[in-house]
């Protein structure tokens, strides 16, 4: 099942800030990009949470965009890997995985239940303009083309 074209299922998850993020209330600013991400053990997930990461002040300041990573991991292991990587967001903490089953799904694993990797950009209307599911753990969407993909008024000129 595609999200694509439908309106994004709301959520709110605590973040390593120490604060509550709500989706519904990003998108009062304009669009969201969330990334459903596996866990803090997952390398291709920091490889694309570090791509994010490097583009989102210029996406906030310039375009209004929030990017919430959600991933399926305690709060305290995600605050220790926002600290090992450097990254200046704050990342959600999905440890049951219910958001991350309301977008691309989940499944379990050696390290249980963790998130199937997924990237939707979400208009200021809470619609999907673009989703994109992992068909394998390395599979990933990077920051700078949703940065193009969103400054080109959610077009995609390489489909």
């Amino acid at each position: 099942m595609t999200l694509e074209g439908t309106e994004a299922p709301d959520f709110t998850l605590e973040r390593t800030a120490g604060d509550d993020v709500t989706l519904s209330e990003t998108l009062e600013s304009g669009p969201t990009v969330v990334l459903i991400n596996r866990g803090t053990w997952c390398s291709f997930c920091a490889e694309q949470l570090q791509t994010f990461d490097e583009v989102a002040y210029d996406l906030w300041f310039n375009d209004g965009v929030d990017i919430v990573p959600v991933v399926t991991s305690d709060l305290g292991d995600l605050t220790e890997m926002r600290d090992r990587f450097d990254l200046d967001f704050q990342l959600a903490a999905d440890p049951d995985g219910d958001v991350a089953e309301q977008f691309s799904g989940t499944e379990q694993t050696s390290h249980g239940v963790t998130g199937i990797a997924g990237t939707y950009v979400i208009d200021e209307d809470g619609i999907v303009q673009y989703e994109q599911v992992a068909d394998h753990p390395a599979d990933r969407t990077y920051g700078n083309w949703v940065r193009y993909f969103i400054r080109k008024g959610y077009t995609d000129i390489f489909a």
